[in-house]
C-alpha cells in the first residue's frame, strides 16, 4: 500500500507516486493500473484520555533523563 497526498497541477488534482515503488512493481510509462482510494479521516484528539487515570507523581529519582 501506498499512501500518497493530492496535488493540485492547473485546474486538475494529482498524485505522484514513489520512484521505488514504481521500479519494484516494475511499471514504465504507458502501463496501466487500478488505485482503490480510501480517505482517511484526521482524528480530533481533544478529550481522547477522558476516564483515564490520574498520573502518578514519580518520586526523586532518574534525574539523568532530564540533562
Amino acid at each position: 500500500m501506498i499512501e500518497v497526498e493530492l496535488l493540485e497541477w492547473g485546474n486538475s488534482i494529482g498524485v505522484i507516486l514513489p520512484r521505488k515503488k514504481i521500479r519494484k512493481l516494475g511499471l514504465k510509462q504507458g502501463d496501466r493500473i487500478e488505485i482503490e482510494i480510501i480517505k482517511k479521516r484526521r482524528l480530533n484528539g481533544f478529550g481522547m484520555c477522558r476516564g483515564a487515570k490520574p498520573m502518578k507523581r514519580e518520586e526523586e529519582g532518574h534525574e539523568e533523563f532530564w540533562r
